[in-house]
């Protein structure tokens, strides 16, 4: 998700860099919300917890890498058009707490003939010269294909997604002079696919591929590293790089295990209320379409919005045209007045609440349950927990009413030691791109909470006097940007205490004041007035605490070098596509160099009989590197890449590679590369 503090970091160093042109005003930095991403980025105490506090390397490079890429993109700016399409993916998302969608009124529900949206929207980007140059698009599904038990980095599905896209895009280019090498569904084959199995010398293959045996680890400098990089060797110079984003939206509500919530202990289905087998939280876990591997259930579901996003962009034929404009503004959510109507008819004023978090947020939910004696549904609470609660902060009877029915387990927006645990000032933001207006949310709106937003914005574009917009304007919601405040649900929703309600830091109300704030940014929109900034959040870069302890050093057994193989390939051995290749090196520490635009591992090819050439790295969904210490007091450790060979794998001779930097005791850091023996794919 957007971290506050990164946001504030970013638009400080766009300042300096190019005065008012880009701001807080008119910059969206919003996440897609994998679930398997480093942590220790964010600001308050709450969302770095579970990173052992602030953790500055993975802080600076996140921003160092935002910042990168606006400049790249300021940079390579070029005259163009923007295509729209929208269509639906049926298989992709499913309503992980569909009691609470049902508390909405029935009325409202009937709207709707799915209880999460499957809408797909999509922009296609075409530069005037070089033809299509990149496409986002916006889908609600959760990044959590891959479990809690995963300890790998992955961009989760919508990760996948973008390079399954980008990837296609790159091979569609090469593969348009083959007519006949077209996929019923118009995506092409790659390459390799088209090029013929070569079985009559696989003996000369076998022979070639002997006689490369794995060498000694040898140092090295990371500009190998960097240029070694598959999508690096291929690009042309001269021309732009497709770049595919997948955004991330209302997602508040949906799962991408789409065959359901069950019991692991029983197999049957969880209790639908509670989502709890015989009573506890901790059995109950939702099924991806590849169950039991996460990792194909991964790359499914980034395959059905791969699939959608490049149907779309084929056929995009809505121009996008009109103004570009911006308004954006600070709120404090902690105690914002809401006028609305009750059910009477009346106007009446309520408010939002400080943060505070409900028991049932400590449950969690079907993509990663809790532990101890939580479960979702709780709006009472139990007193254990409020003992332990009241060692942390009691919230007073004023809060207690404010958040009703919501038992307060943490609260966290009147907690401020050592600093502040949550958000409450928070940015709202609305963009416009001709007849396109994107709404930036700081948090995960549910289904139904989305959908009362967007019409909202709609009801005011498209009704007065300034005739701008017609029924045609495309709203769509950002999610996770530019700060993040957990969840935000309807009011029905949030009755019910799931875990998104539980999460719902600023109280029942919290949706409604979305609402009402962001009409006036789209009033102020159509009428070209500006709108006041509001309070500033605060910076508290300077107040963080980090308890992840440093890397003394690294080594290796006597005798072996950083990047020696420790397990290798069979000799003379031959695998078939779909088979796992796995190879063990002598490491170091990923954290001593993150490899920014470099690889950890790498799978080349042999062109000729001496010419290796860069196949797969670790930006392939094929390709793992798993860094591991056989003893968590050693400073030896171990990397052990997997490659899962793809069924259009070119038949050939390969080999793996791992990059790496190991620390000396006095503190040096040095690069090295191994590689393991060569061997044969047919």
């Amino acid at each position: 998700m957007a971290s506050q503090l990164v946001t504030i970091k970013v638009i400080e160093r766009l300042k300096a860099r190019y005065g008012d042109l880009y701001t807080e005003k008119n910059v969206a930095i919003s996440g897609i919300h994998t679930h398997a991403g480093p942590g220790g980025y964010l600001q308050y105490v709450t969302y770095i917890v579970t990173s052992l506090g602030f953790v500055r390397q993975s802080f600076d490079v996140i921003v160092d890498g935002i910042e990168k890429s606006i400049i790249q993109a300021h940079e390579n700016l070029r005259p163009g058009s923007i295509f729209v399409n929208k269509g639906e993916i049926l298989d992709a998302g499913v309503n992980r707490s569909p009691s609470a969608y049902l508390n909405n009124p029935a009325t409202e529900r009937n709207k709707y003939k799915y209880d999460v949206d499957k809408e797909m929207t999509l922009l296609k980007f075409v530069d005037n010269e070089w033809g299509p140059v990149g496409s986002f698009n916006w889908f609600a599904t959760h990044g959590t294909s891959m479990s809690r038990s995963n300890s790998l980095i992955s961009g989760d599905n919508k990760g996948a997604a973008a390079r399954f896209m980008e990837d296609w895009f790159g091979k569609n280019i090469v593969e348009r002079s083959y007519s006949d090498d077209v996929e019923a569904d118009g995506i092409p084959r790659r390459v390799s696919n088209i090029i013929p199995d070569i079985q009559e010398n696989h003996h000369e293959l076998l022979e070639l591929a002997a006689s490369f045996q794995s060498p000694s680890g040898q140092p090295a400098t990371k500009i190998l590293s960097v240029a070694r990089r598959v999508r690096s060797a291929l690009r042309q110079a001269e021309k732009p790089a497709f770049v595919s984003a997948f955004c991330q939206t209302n997602c508040g509500d949906v799962s991408p295990n789409v065959l359901g919530a069950f019991c692991i202990d029983t197999g049957l289905p969880c209790d639908f209320n509670h989502s709890t087998c015989g009573g506890k939280n901790e059995l109950c876990y939702g099924r991806g379409p590849g169950y039991p591997d996460e990792f194909e259930s991964t790359r499914i579901i980034g395959e059905r919005q791969f699939k959608k996003a490049v149907d779309l962009f084929n056929k995009a034929s809505e121009q996008l045209k009109g103004k570009v404009d911006y308004r954006q503004i600070y709120l404090d959510f902690s105690n914002n007045e809401v006028t609305m109507t009750n059910r009477s008819g009346a106007s009446e004023v309520v408010k939002t609440c400080p943060a505070a978090m409900g028991f049932a947020f400590a449950a969690g939910t079907t993509d990663g349950p809790g532990a101890f004696d939580f479960k979702q549904g709780d709006d009472k609470g139990n007193p254990f927990w409020r003992l332990v609660r009241n060692l942390l902060k009691t919230p007073g009877q004023e809060q207690v009413d404010c958040q009703h029915p919501k038992p307060i387990l943490l609260d966290t927006g009147e907690m401020k030691q050592p600093y502040d645990w949550a958000p409450s000032i928070l940015p709202i933001q609305i963009l416009r791109v001709g007849q396109l207006v994107i709404l930036s949310v700081p948090g995960e709106f549910t289904t139904m909470a989305g959908r009362r937003l967007r019409d909202a914005v709609k009801s005011v574009l498209t009704s007065g006097s300034h005739g701008q917009f017609d029924d045609n304007v495309h709203v769509v919601i950002a999610g996770l940007t530019n700060t993040y405040s957990q969840y935000i649900t309807t009011f029905e929703e949030y009755q019910v205490q799931r875990y998104e309600g539980a999460s719902t830091l600023y109280g029942p109300y919290t949706l409604n004041s979305y609402i009402q704030e962001f009409k006036k940014l789209a009033s102020a929109l159509l009428s070209g007035q500006p709108v006041e900034s509001g309070p500033q959040p605060p910076d508290l870069l300077s107040k963080q605490i980090s308890l992840l302890t440093p890397v003394v050093m690294d080594a290796t057994p006597a005798g072996m070098n950083f990047g020696d193989v420790v397990s290798d390939v069979p000799k003379n051995s031959t695998f078939k596509r779909g088979s796992l290749v796995k190879v063990v090196f002598w490491s170091a520490c990923p954290r001593n160099d993150l490899m920014t635009e470099g690889t950890f591992t790498l799978v080349e090819k042999l062109q000729g009989t001496d010419t290796w050439v860069p196949a797969y790295d670790d930006d392939d969904f094929c390709l793992r590197f798993i860094w591991s210490r056989p003893s968590k007091l050693s400073p030896r450790s171990q990397a052990t890449i997997e490659w899962r060979i793809p069924d259009y794998a070119t038949p050939g001779v390969y080999r793996v590679r791992h990059f790496g930097a190991a620390k000396g005791l006095m503190g040096s850091v040095r690069h090295f590369a191994g590689s393991s023996s060569a061997f044969v794919v047919s």
